[in-house]
């Protein structure tokens, strides 16, 4: 089930890519932006709610092993601290 919504995630993402590519080509009517806008908007609320469940599972296995530290690439621990 994870891979599955993995791979939706992935394809709406690149779906997403396509219709940004596709507004920014000034060959296409007006009726067919507008249809791929309404497409984006409704695919990126899709991918937004898909980050936040990440979001959240990744803060429940935090709670769960508190001694995990995780960098970014700035540096940063995930709390903001640096090390």
């Amino acid at each position: 089930m994870e891979k599955k919504n993995k791979n939706n995630f992935e394809k709406n993402l690149a779906r997403l890519q396509e219709i940004s590519d596709l507004l920014e080509n000034e060959s296409i009517g007006l009726e067919e932006a507008i249809s791929l806008y309404e497409e984006g908007v409704s695919l990126s609320k899709i991918c937004l709610e898909e980050l936040k469940q990440a979001e959240i599972k990744i803060t429940r296995i935090r709670t769960k092993d508190p001694g995990i530290i995780t960098e970014g690439d700035d540096g940063n621990t995930i709390d903001g601290v640096n090390e």
